[in-house]
Protein backbone atom coordinates (compact mmCIF):
# COMPACT_ATOMS: atom_id res chain seq x y z
CA UNK A 1 0.00 0.00 0.00
CA UNK A 2 1.47 3.63 -0.99
CA UNK A 3 2.46 5.54 1.90
CA UNK A 4 -0.27 7.77 3.01
CA UNK A 5 -3.24 5.83 2.39
CA UNK A 6 -4.98 3.92 5.09
CA UNK A 7 -6.85 0.89 4.93
CA UNK A 8 -10.54 1.99 3.32
CA UNK A 9 -12.66 0.08 5.39
CA UNK A 10 -12.98 1.59 8.28
CA UNK A 11 -11.65 5.03 8.08
CA UNK A 12 -14.79 6.79 7.51
CA UNK A 13 -15.81 5.76 10.85
CA UNK A 14 -13.22 6.94 12.91
CA UNK A 15 -12.07 10.91 13.75
CA UNK A 16 -8.75 10.08 11.22
CA UNK A 17 -5.87 12.61 9.60
CA UNK A 18 -5.82 10.93 6.04
CA UNK A 19 -3.05 13.41 4.49
CA UNK A 20 0.01 11.77 3.65
CA UNK A 21 3.67 12.51 5.88
CA UNK A 22 4.88 14.25 2.84
CA UNK A 23 1.54 16.75 2.38
CA UNK A 24 2.74 20.25 2.63
CA UNK A 25 -0.41 21.10 4.66
CA UNK A 26 2.64 19.41 7.44
CA UNK A 27 5.67 21.85 8.32
CA UNK A 28 8.09 19.91 10.33
CA UNK A 29 10.14 22.45 11.59
CA UNK A 30 10.12 22.46 15.43
CA UNK A 31 8.37 25.26 16.48
CA UNK A 32 6.38 25.93 13.11
CA UNK A 33 3.75 22.89 12.99
CA UNK A 34 1.01 24.33 11.41
CA UNK A 35 -1.99 22.57 13.19
CA UNK A 36 0.03 20.06 15.23
CA UNK A 37 -0.65 22.21 18.81
CA UNK A 38 3.61 21.97 19.80
CA UNK A 39 4.75 18.59 18.30
CA UNK A 40 7.43 18.23 17.16
CA UNK A 41 8.58 16.16 13.35
CA UNK A 42 8.76 12.98 15.37
CA UNK A 43 5.04 13.16 16.71
CA UNK A 44 4.00 14.29 13.27
CA UNK A 45 5.10 11.39 11.54
CA UNK A 46 3.94 8.86 14.27
CA UNK A 47 0.25 10.06 14.60
CA UNK A 48 0.45 10.73 10.55
CA UNK A 49 1.42 6.81 10.65
CA UNK A 50 -1.10 5.97 13.08
CA UNK A 51 -4.06 7.84 11.15
CA UNK A 52 -5.08 9.99 13.80
CA UNK A 53 -5.62 13.36 14.18
CA UNK A 54 -3.57 15.88 16.63
CA UNK A 55 -6.47 17.31 18.75
CA UNK A 56 -4.91 17.10 22.04
CA UNK A 57 -2.17 20.13 23.38
CA UNK A 58 1.48 18.80 23.91
CA UNK A 59 1.97 20.38 27.28
CA UNK A 60 3.87 17.63 28.97
CA UNK A 61 7.62 17.54 28.69
CA UNK A 62 10.51 14.70 30.07
CA UNK A 63 10.17 16.09 33.46
CA UNK A 64 6.77 16.82 34.44
CA UNK A 65 5.71 13.20 32.56
CA UNK A 66 8.16 11.45 34.90
CA UNK A 67 6.15 13.37 37.86
CA UNK A 68 2.93 12.77 36.35
CA UNK A 69 4.09 8.41 36.56
CA UNK A 70 5.99 8.96 40.11
CA UNK A 71 2.86 10.75 41.48
CA UNK A 72 0.73 8.51 39.62
CA UNK A 73 3.04 5.18 41.29
CA UNK A 74 3.63 6.50 44.36
CA UNK A 75 5.82 4.13 45.83
CA UNK A 76 6.68 4.68 48.97
CA UNK A 77 3.55 6.23 49.90
CA UNK A 78 1.95 3.20 49.03
CA UNK A 79 4.40 0.92 50.37
CA UNK A 80 3.37 2.73 53.84
CA UNK A 81 -0.55 2.50 53.07
CA UNK A 82 -0.63 -0.98 52.01
CA UNK A 83 1.70 -2.64 53.94
CA UNK A 84 -0.52 -4.28 56.30
CA UNK A 85 -1.26 -6.94 53.05
CA UNK A 86 2.32 -7.78 53.16
CA UNK A 87 3.23 -7.86 56.83
CA UNK A 88 -0.13 -10.36 57.40
CA UNK A 89 1.40 -12.80 54.17
CA UNK A 90 4.75 -13.21 54.81
CA UNK A 91 5.96 -11.06 57.61
CA UNK A 92 8.25 -8.44 57.28
CA UNK A 93 11.45 -10.84 55.37
CA UNK A 94 8.84 -11.79 53.11
CA UNK A 95 7.15 -8.22 52.13
CA UNK A 96 10.97 -6.75 51.70
CA UNK A 97 12.53 -9.60 49.35
CA UNK A 98 9.11 -10.00 47.52
CA UNK A 99 9.16 -5.91 46.93
CA UNK A 100 12.54 -6.01 45.63
CA UNK A 101 11.33 -8.91 43.32
CA UNK A 102 8.15 -7.06 42.06
CA UNK A 103 10.69 -4.07 41.62
CA UNK A 104 13.08 -6.38 38.90
CA UNK A 105 10.17 -7.72 37.75
CA UNK A 106 8.50 -4.10 37.01
CA UNK A 107 11.46 -2.58 35.06
CA UNK A 108 11.21 -5.46 32.96
CA UNK A 109 7.41 -4.76 32.25
CA UNK A 110 7.94 -0.97 31.60
CA UNK A 111 11.22 -1.75 29.47
CA UNK A 112 8.93 -3.72 26.96
CA UNK A 113 5.85 -1.62 27.21
CA UNK A 114 8.23 1.39 26.64
CA UNK A 115 9.62 -0.05 23.38
CA UNK A 116 5.62 -0.33 22.38
CA UNK A 117 5.32 3.07 22.99
CA UNK A 118 7.66 4.05 21.16
CA UNK A 119 6.38 2.39 18.32
CA UNK A 120 3.11 3.43 18.64
CA UNK A 121 3.39 6.38 20.94
CA UNK A 122 -0.68 6.75 21.14
CA UNK A 123 -3.40 7.49 23.92
CA UNK A 124 -5.08 4.17 23.21
CA UNK A 125 -2.40 2.15 24.63
CA UNK A 126 -2.11 -1.27 25.32
CA UNK A 127 -5.21 -2.17 22.87
CA UNK A 128 -3.74 -0.20 20.58
CA UNK A 129 -0.66 -2.48 20.44
CA UNK A 130 -2.34 -5.44 20.36
CA UNK A 131 -3.89 -4.67 17.67
CA UNK A 132 -1.13 -3.63 15.60
CA UNK A 133 1.09 -6.42 16.79
CA UNK A 134 -1.59 -9.91 17.38
CA UNK A 135 -1.45 -12.16 14.63
CA UNK A 136 -4.07 -10.88 12.11
CA UNK A 137 -6.68 -13.49 12.51
CA UNK A 138 -7.43 -12.16 16.40
CA UNK A 139 -6.14 -8.35 15.74
CA UNK A 140 -9.82 -6.91 15.94
CA UNK A 141 -11.51 -8.93 18.63
CA UNK A 142 -8.45 -9.01 20.50
CA UNK A 143 -7.77 -5.70 21.07
CA UNK A 144 -11.63 -4.64 21.49
CA UNK A 145 -11.60 -6.76 24.96
CA UNK A 146 -8.37 -5.69 25.96
CA UNK A 147 -9.09 -2.27 25.13
CA UNK A 148 -12.53 -2.85 27.35
CA UNK A 149 -10.31 -4.81 30.52
CA UNK A 150 -7.60 -1.95 30.29
CA UNK A 151 -10.26 0.91 30.54
CA UNK A 152 -11.88 -0.88 33.21
CA UNK A 153 -8.66 -1.76 35.44
CA UNK A 154 -8.47 2.63 35.15
CA UNK A 155 -11.86 3.28 35.79
CA UNK A 156 -11.84 1.52 38.84
CA UNK A 157 -8.71 2.72 40.31
CA UNK A 158 -10.47 6.15 40.36
CA UNK A 159 -12.56 5.42 43.15
CA UNK A 160 -9.79 3.32 44.86
CA UNK A 161 -7.75 6.21 44.86
CA UNK A 162 -10.35 8.39 45.96
CA UNK A 163 -11.26 5.51 49.12
CA UNK A 164 -7.47 5.86 50.01
CA UNK A 165 -7.37 9.73 50.42
CA UNK A 166 -10.78 9.39 52.36
CA UNK A 167 -8.79 6.44 54.29
CA UNK A 168 -6.43 8.99 55.29
CA UNK A 169 -8.26 11.72 56.25
CA UNK A 170 -10.73 9.33 58.35
CA UNK A 171 -7.60 7.81 60.15
CA UNK A 172 -6.40 10.94 61.34
CA UNK A 173 -9.65 12.01 63.20
CA UNK A 174 -10.05 8.29 64.68
CA UNK A 175 -6.47 8.85 65.78
CA UNK A 176 -7.79 12.13 67.78
CA UNK A 177 -10.65 10.90 69.31
CA UNK A 178 -10.79 6.56 68.56
CA UNK A 179 -14.84 6.88 69.21
CA UNK A 180 -15.19 9.77 66.40
CA UNK A 181 -18.26 8.93 64.26
CA UNK A 182 -16.88 8.83 60.77
CA UNK A 183 -16.32 5.71 59.21
CA UNK A 184 -20.37 5.10 58.57
CA UNK A 185 -20.73 3.59 54.82
CA UNK A 186 -22.75 6.86 53.94
CA UNK A 187 -19.71 8.86 55.36
CA UNK A 188 -16.82 6.86 54.01
CA UNK A 189 -18.96 7.25 50.43
CA UNK A 190 -19.35 10.98 50.82
CA UNK A 191 -15.37 11.32 51.24
CA UNK A 192 -14.84 9.50 48.08
CA UNK A 193 -17.32 11.24 46.04
CA UNK A 194 -16.02 14.48 47.50
CA UNK A 195 -12.40 13.93 46.40
CA UNK A 196 -12.95 12.50 43.00
CA UNK A 197 -14.96 15.83 41.97
CA UNK A 198 -12.02 18.07 43.42
CA UNK A 199 -9.89 15.81 40.75
CA UNK A 200 -11.82 16.02 37.92
CA UNK A 201 -12.60 19.81 38.83
CA UNK A 202 -8.77 20.13 38.42
CA UNK A 203 -8.69 18.19 35.27
CA UNK A 204 -11.48 20.33 33.77
CA UNK A 205 -10.72 23.79 34.77
CA UNK A 206 -6.72 23.37 35.56
CA UNK A 207 -5.60 21.75 33.14
CA UNK A 208 -3.35 23.27 31.40
CA UNK A 209 -1.22 23.79 34.77
CA UNK A 210 -1.69 20.23 35.20
CA UNK A 211 2.14 19.79 33.49
CA UNK A 212 3.53 22.44 36.08
CA UNK A 213 1.85 20.68 39.05
CA UNK A 214 3.23 16.90 38.35
CA UNK A 215 6.54 18.22 38.43
CA UNK A 216 5.67 20.80 41.86
CA UNK A 217 4.52 17.51 43.54
CA UNK A 218 7.21 15.47 42.09
CA UNK A 219 9.54 18.01 44.40
CA UNK A 220 7.06 17.09 47.17
CA UNK A 221 6.91 13.49 46.98
CA UNK A 222 10.66 13.55 46.54
CA UNK A 223 10.96 15.72 50.12
CA UNK A 224 8.68 14.12 51.75
CA UNK A 225 10.46 11.17 51.22
CA UNK A 226 13.12 12.22 53.11
CA UNK A 227 11.16 13.84 55.89
CA UNK A 228 9.45 10.62 56.78
CA UNK A 229 12.69 8.50 56.38
CA UNK A 230 15.01 10.75 58.92
CA UNK A 231 11.43 10.80 61.52
CA UNK A 232 11.17 7.19 61.48
CA UNK A 233 15.23 6.65 61.90
CA UNK A 234 15.55 9.24 64.48
CA UNK A 235 12.62 8.99 66.57
CA UNK A 236 11.68 5.14 66.53
CA UNK A 237 12.82 1.72 68.12
CA UNK A 238 15.08 -0.04 65.76
CA UNK A 239 14.77 -3.91 64.97
CA UNK A 240 17.97 -6.01 64.26
CA UNK A 241 18.48 -6.55 61.12
CA UNK A 242 18.87 -10.52 61.25
CA UNK A 243 15.00 -10.02 62.55
CA UNK A 244 13.75 -7.53 59.83
CA UNK A 245 15.50 -9.66 56.75
CA UNK A 246 14.30 -13.02 58.10
CA UNK A 247 11.35 -12.81 59.71
CA UNK A 248 8.38 -14.43 57.46
CA UNK A 249 5.17 -15.31 58.57
CA UNK A 250 2.56 -16.70 57.51
CA UNK A 251 -0.13 -14.45 58.94
CA UNK A 252 -3.12 -15.58 56.51
CA UNK A 253 -2.57 -18.98 57.84
CA UNK A 254 -2.21 -20.74 53.96
CA UNK A 255 -0.30 -23.64 55.52
CA UNK A 256 3.10 -22.56 53.56
CA UNK A 257 5.46 -19.51 54.02
CA UNK A 258 6.16 -19.17 50.73
CA UNK A 259 2.71 -19.12 49.30
CA UNK A 260 1.71 -17.12 51.86
CA UNK A 261 4.42 -14.10 50.76
CA UNK A 262 2.98 -15.18 47.26
CA UNK A 263 -0.52 -13.90 48.11
CA UNK A 264 1.39 -10.43 50.33
CA UNK A 265 2.16 -9.75 46.68
CA UNK A 266 -0.15 -7.35 46.37
CA UNK A 267 1.58 -4.57 48.32
CA UNK A 268 4.15 -4.14 46.05
CA UNK A 269 2.31 -4.77 42.70
CA UNK A 270 -0.34 -1.71 43.95
CA UNK A 271 2.66 0.21 44.80
CA UNK A 272 4.14 -0.41 41.17
CA UNK A 273 0.98 -1.42 38.79
CA UNK A 274 -0.21 2.09 36.21
CA UNK A 275 2.84 2.24 34.14
CA UNK A 276 0.85 2.67 30.79
CA UNK A 277 -0.37 6.17 32.44
CA UNK A 278 2.52 7.73 30.45
CA UNK A 279 1.58 5.75 27.89
CA UNK A 280 -1.73 7.85 27.49
CA UNK A 281 -0.64 10.99 27.97
CA UNK A 282 1.39 10.28 24.87
CA UNK A 283 -0.78 12.40 22.91
CA UNK A 284 0.35 15.45 25.14
CA UNK A 285 3.62 14.91 25.53
CA UNK A 286 6.60 16.73 23.35
CA UNK A 287 8.29 14.49 21.45
CA UNK A 288 6.86 11.08 22.93
CA UNK A 289 8.27 8.49 20.57
CA UNK A 290 11.47 9.54 22.18
CA UNK A 291 11.12 10.82 25.72
CA UNK A 292 8.09 8.32 26.57
CA UNK A 293 10.05 5.18 27.29
CA UNK A 294 12.73 6.77 28.86
CA UNK A 295 10.47 8.87 31.29
CA UNK A 296 8.73 5.44 32.44
CA UNK A 297 12.09 3.51 32.87
CA UNK A 298 13.71 5.84 35.20
CA UNK A 299 10.55 6.91 37.03
CA UNK A 300 9.85 3.29 37.64
CA UNK A 301 13.57 3.06 38.82
CA UNK A 302 13.67 6.17 41.44
CA UNK A 303 10.49 4.91 42.38
CA UNK A 304 12.05 1.37 42.81
CA UNK A 305 14.66 2.71 45.00
CA UNK A 306 12.12 5.59 46.99
CA UNK A 307 9.78 1.83 47.79
CA UNK A 308 12.09 -0.63 48.89
CA UNK A 309 14.03 1.97 50.84
CA UNK A 310 10.78 2.88 52.53
CA UNK A 311 9.15 -0.38 53.19
CA UNK A 312 12.82 -1.87 54.80
CA UNK A 313 12.55 1.58 56.92
CA UNK A 314 9.37 0.85 57.98
CA UNK A 315 9.42 -2.75 58.65
CA UNK A 316 12.77 -1.95 61.05
CA UNK A 317 11.08 1.00 62.80
CA UNK A 318 7.34 -0.91 63.07
CA UNK A 319 8.10 -2.41 66.32
CA UNK A 320 4.91 -4.47 67.40
CA UNK A 321 3.57 -5.34 64.57
CA UNK A 322 0.00 -6.33 65.95
CA UNK A 323 -0.82 -3.81 67.65
CA UNK A 324 0.57 -1.71 64.52
CA UNK A 325 -2.14 -3.44 62.00
CA UNK A 326 -4.95 -3.63 64.91
CA UNK A 327 -5.04 0.68 65.54
CA UNK A 328 -8.17 2.07 65.55
CA UNK A 329 -7.16 4.43 63.08
CA UNK A 330 -7.04 1.54 60.35
CA UNK A 331 -3.98 2.80 58.53
CA UNK A 332 -0.57 1.04 60.05
CA UNK A 333 1.44 4.10 59.31
CA UNK A 334 -0.19 6.60 61.02
CA UNK A 335 -0.35 4.50 64.05
CA UNK A 336 3.35 4.20 63.62
CA UNK A 337 4.03 8.14 63.33
CA UNK A 338 2.16 8.43 66.46
CA UNK A 339 4.40 5.96 68.24
CA UNK A 340 7.69 7.57 67.11
CA UNK A 341 6.54 11.19 67.44
CA UNK A 342 4.70 10.91 70.79
CA UNK A 343 3.17 14.00 69.11
CA UNK A 344 -0.59 14.36 67.44
CA UNK A 345 0.56 17.35 65.72
CA UNK A 346 3.64 15.81 64.05
CA UNK A 347 1.33 13.28 62.96
CA UNK A 348 -1.11 15.35 61.40
CA UNK A 349 1.37 17.75 59.40
CA UNK A 350 2.94 14.37 58.20
CA UNK A 351 -0.24 12.26 57.72
CA UNK A 352 -1.34 15.91 55.63
CA UNK A 353 1.65 15.42 53.69
CA UNK A 354 0.02 11.67 52.51
CA UNK A 355 -3.35 13.00 52.18
CA UNK A 356 -1.91 15.55 49.46
CA UNK A 357 0.05 13.54 47.37
CA UNK A 358 -2.90 11.06 47.32
CA UNK A 359 -5.46 13.70 46.44
CA UNK A 360 -2.71 14.61 43.43
CA UNK A 361 -2.75 10.52 42.56
CA UNK A 362 -6.35 10.69 42.48
CA UNK A 363 -6.14 13.57 39.82
CA UNK A 364 -3.29 12.26 37.73
CA UNK A 365 -5.18 8.77 37.80
CA UNK A 366 -8.61 10.56 36.73
CA UNK A 367 -6.09 12.13 34.04
CA UNK A 368 -4.79 8.89 32.55
CA UNK A 369 -8.46 7.61 32.84
CA UNK A 370 -10.31 9.61 30.73
CA UNK A 371 -7.63 9.81 28.06
CA UNK A 372 -8.41 5.75 27.57
CA UNK A 373 -11.53 6.02 27.49
CA UNK A 374 -10.98 9.59 25.03
CA UNK A 375 -8.99 7.00 22.73
CA UNK A 376 -10.99 3.68 22.60
CA UNK A 377 -14.06 5.84 22.24
CA UNK A 378 -12.24 7.42 19.13
CA UNK A 379 -11.97 3.94 17.59
CA UNK A 380 -15.74 3.51 18.78
CA UNK A 381 -15.22 1.17 21.07
CA UNK A 382 -17.62 2.20 23.91
CA UNK A 383 -21.19 3.34 23.97
CA UNK A 384 -21.82 6.67 22.92
CA UNK A 385 -18.55 7.00 21.37
CA UNK A 386 -18.93 9.84 19.39
CA UNK A 387 -19.46 12.22 22.41
CA UNK A 388 -17.15 10.99 24.24
CA UNK A 389 -14.21 11.18 21.71
CA UNK A 390 -15.30 15.14 20.82
CA UNK A 391 -12.93 17.50 22.12
CA UNK A 392 -14.41 20.97 22.42
CA UNK A 393 -12.72 23.97 19.67
CA UNK A 394 -9.97 25.92 22.19
CA UNK A 395 -10.22 23.90 25.09
CA UNK A 396 -7.59 20.95 24.07
CA UNK A 397 -8.62 18.40 26.31
CA UNK A 398 -11.04 15.62 26.36
CA UNK A 399 -13.65 17.30 28.54
CA UNK A 400 -16.72 15.11 27.79
CA UNK A 401 -14.53 11.97 28.35
CA UNK A 402 -13.59 13.54 31.92
CA UNK A 403 -16.80 13.89 32.88
CA UNK A 404 -18.15 10.84 31.40
CA UNK A 405 -14.88 9.31 33.97
CA UNK A 406 -16.57 11.09 36.49
CA UNK A 407 -19.78 10.07 35.92
CA UNK A 408 -18.80 6.23 35.91
CA UNK A 409 -16.86 6.77 39.06
CA UNK A 410 -19.58 7.82 41.35
CA UNK A 411 -22.02 5.52 39.83
CA UNK A 412 -19.35 2.68 41.31
CA UNK A 413 -18.46 4.28 44.43
CA UNK A 414 -22.51 4.84 45.09
CA UNK A 415 -22.07 0.80 45.43
CA UNK A 416 -20.70 1.75 49.07
CA UNK A 417 -24.20 3.02 50.10
CA UNK A 418 -25.45 -0.29 50.23
CA UNK A 419 -22.29 -2.61 51.02
CA UNK A 420 -18.66 -1.90 50.68
CA UNK A 421 -18.13 -5.81 49.88
CA UNK A 422 -19.91 -4.61 46.19
CA UNK A 423 -17.82 -1.44 45.99
CA UNK A 424 -14.29 -3.55 47.29
CA UNK A 425 -15.64 -6.05 44.98
CA UNK A 426 -15.23 -3.97 42.19
CA UNK A 427 -11.95 -2.27 43.09
CA UNK A 428 -10.43 -5.61 43.44
CA UNK A 429 -10.57 -5.77 39.64
CA UNK A 430 -8.10 -3.01 38.75
CA UNK A 431 -4.90 -5.10 39.33
CA UNK A 432 -6.05 -8.15 37.35
CA UNK A 433 -7.78 -6.12 34.60
CA UNK A 434 -4.47 -3.98 33.77
CA UNK A 435 -2.02 -6.93 34.26
CA UNK A 436 -4.16 -8.66 31.73
CA UNK A 437 -3.44 -6.06 29.34
CA UNK A 438 0.24 -5.44 30.06
CA UNK A 439 0.30 -9.97 29.24
CA UNK A 440 -1.24 -9.47 25.90
CA UNK A 441 0.45 -6.90 24.57
CA UNK A 442 3.64 -7.61 25.69
CA UNK A 443 2.40 -11.49 24.90
CA UNK A 444 2.15 -9.91 20.84
CA UNK A 445 5.25 -8.34 20.87
CA UNK A 446 7.52 -11.34 21.66
CA UNK A 447 5.04 -13.25 19.29
CA UNK A 448 6.39 -11.41 16.70
CA UNK A 449 10.20 -11.84 17.39
CA UNK A 450 9.74 -15.24 17.98
CA UNK A 451 8.63 -15.82 14.59
CA UNK A 452 11.08 -13.38 13.22
CA UNK A 453 8.71 -11.07 12.47
CA UNK A 454 9.74 -7.37 11.50
CA UNK A 455 9.01 -5.32 14.45
CA UNK A 456 8.21 -1.37 13.39
CA UNK A 457 11.00 1.22 13.89
CA UNK A 458 11.04 2.84 16.94
CA UNK A 459 13.65 5.61 18.75
CA UNK A 460 13.82 3.47 22.06
CA UNK A 461 15.13 0.16 21.50
CA UNK A 462 15.45 -3.06 23.92
CA UNK A 463 17.84 -4.45 20.93
CA UNK A 464 18.85 -7.83 21.56
CA UNK A 465 17.68 -8.05 24.89
CA UNK A 466 13.85 -7.66 24.01
CA UNK A 467 13.03 -11.23 23.81
CA UNK A 468 14.28 -12.46 27.24
CA UNK A 469 13.14 -9.02 28.88
CA UNK A 470 9.85 -9.58 27.79
CA UNK A 471 9.91 -13.04 29.12
CA UNK A 472 11.33 -11.89 32.50
CA UNK A 473 7.87 -9.43 31.68
CA UNK A 474 5.50 -12.20 31.01
CA UNK A 475 6.74 -14.31 33.98
CA UNK A 476 6.46 -11.72 36.36
CA UNK A 477 2.77 -10.84 35.21
CA UNK A 478 1.42 -14.10 34.62
CA UNK A 479 2.69 -14.60 39.09
CA UNK A 480 0.94 -11.28 39.57
CA UNK A 481 -2.19 -12.21 37.30
CA UNK A 482 -2.85 -15.29 39.53
CA UNK A 483 -2.42 -14.13 42.82
CA UNK A 484 -4.65 -10.64 42.21
CA UNK A 485 -7.36 -13.39 42.40
CA UNK A 486 -6.27 -14.60 45.90
CA UNK A 487 -7.71 -13.18 49.17
CA UNK A 488 -5.53 -12.77 52.34
CA UNK A 489 -7.06 -15.59 53.82
CA UNK A 490 -8.07 -19.04 52.85
CA UNK A 491 -12.00 -20.03 53.19
CA UNK A 492 -12.79 -16.45 53.87
CA UNK A 493 -16.52 -15.40 54.44
CA UNK A 494 -18.21 -13.52 51.61
CA UNK A 495 -17.11 -10.10 52.90
CA UNK A 496 -13.81 -11.02 52.86
CA UNK A 497 -13.77 -12.86 49.48
CA UNK A 498 -11.77 -11.54 46.69
CA UNK A 499 -14.24 -11.52 43.84
CA UNK A 500 -11.81 -9.82 41.63
CA UNK A 501 -11.93 -13.46 39.59
CA UNK A 502 -15.55 -13.08 39.22
CA UNK A 503 -16.42 -9.96 37.78
CA UNK A 504 -13.30 -10.14 35.74
CA UNK A 505 -14.76 -13.39 33.57
CA UNK A 506 -18.05 -12.01 33.47
CA UNK A 507 -16.64 -8.67 31.29
CA UNK A 508 -14.84 -11.02 29.36
CA UNK A 509 -17.88 -12.44 28.96
CA UNK A 510 -19.96 -9.57 28.66
CA UNK A 511 -17.24 -7.93 25.94
CA UNK A 512 -17.05 -10.93 23.75
CA UNK A 513 -20.73 -11.26 23.27
CA UNK A 514 -21.25 -7.71 22.60
CA UNK A 515 -18.12 -7.84 19.83
CA UNK A 516 -19.82 -10.31 18.24
CA UNK A 517 -23.24 -8.92 18.71
CA UNK A 518 -22.74 -5.61 17.72
CA UNK A 519 -18.94 -4.46 17.91
CA UNK A 520 -17.80 -5.72 15.04
CA UNK A 521 -19.51 -3.63 12.98
CA UNK A 522 -18.36 -0.36 14.35
CA UNK A 523 -15.14 -0.97 16.35
CA UNK A 524 -12.63 0.74 13.89
CA UNK A 525 -9.42 -1.53 15.10
CA UNK A 526 -6.49 0.92 15.36
CA UNK A 527 -4.44 -1.42 12.62
CA UNK A 528 -7.02 -0.86 10.30
CA UNK A 529 -6.16 3.18 10.04
CA UNK A 530 -2.41 2.56 10.26
CA UNK A 531 -0.60 3.44 7.09
CA UNK A 532 1.48 1.22 5.20
CA UNK A 533 5.27 2.36 5.22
Amino acid sequence: MELGKVHSVDAKHANVDTRPVDSPDFHYEDGNLQGQKGSTRGDVLDMSRMGKKQELQRNFRFLSIVGFIMILQSSWESTLLAASYGLTNGGTGGVIWVTAGVILGALCMIASIGEMASMAPTAGGQYHWVSEFAPKSIQKPLSYIVGWLALLGWVTGCPSAAQLTSTLVQGLILLKNENANVAALWQTTLFIMIFLIVAVAFNLFVAEKLPLAEGIFLIVHIFGYFAFLIVLWTMSDHAPASQVFGTFTDGGGWGNTGLSCLVGITTPLWCFLGPDAGAHMSEELKDAGRVLPSAMVWATFFNGLLGLTMIMTMCFCIGDIDGILDSSTGIPIIQLLYNSTGSYSATVVMTTVLIVLSMVGTITVIAATSRQMWAFARDKGLPFSSYIEHVRPGWDIPLNAIVVTLLVSMLITCLNFGSDVALNAIISLSNAALIFSYMTSIGCIRLKRFRGEALLPRRWSLGKFGAPINDAALCFLAVGFVMSFFPITPMPAPVDMNWAVVIFLFVIVVAAVNYVVSARWHYVAPVALVKEQ
